[in-house]
């Protein structure tokens, strides 16, 4: 397999993709969220409202109605969410990240077929990188 190396100047200052998306539409208010997490937890970790085993996402964004917005919209997929902040904290969720896709896998290898629950307070943890390089 050959992979070319994808390098965007515009990220050479360690801000995020979000950043780069919110830049290109400034029109529009940017929530990130849902990058995080492989379809098959996202499916097999869903809980009603309430439940004692509810996983938590993060988002992360500039507008607090839209995060509101989203937070609702993840309700009803089943998760809580965990608000990191400005978007320009949604690296402490991007790749190569403690809490990128494999986190939410029972196996940190990788294997997404066993799902592992993740509540808020061990997210919380996962996202307390103090800069990206520390991730």
């Amino acid at each position: 397999m050959v992979t070319i190396p994808l390098r965007l100047p515009e990220l050479d200052d360690e801000s995020t993709t979000s950043d780069l998306l919110q830049r290109h539409l400034p029109e529009s208010t940017v929530v990130k969220g849902l990058n995080n997490i492989y379809f098959k937890p996202l499916l097999a970790l869903a809980r009603p409202t309430g439940a004692a085993d509810r996983s938590a996402l993060p988002i992360a964004g500039d507008d607090a109605a839209a995060k509101a917005a989203v937070t609702a919209f993840l309700d009803t997929l089943g998760y809580d969410a965990a608000d990191v902040g400005p978007l320009a904290e949604g690296w402490r969720f991007q790749r190569d990240t403690t809490a990128y896709a494999a986190f939410y896998a029972a196996d940190p290898a990788g294997d997404f077929d066993v799902p592992a629950r993740v509540d808020a307070e061990r997210l919380r943890a996962a996202l307390a990188a103090r800069r990206y390089a520390d991730a």
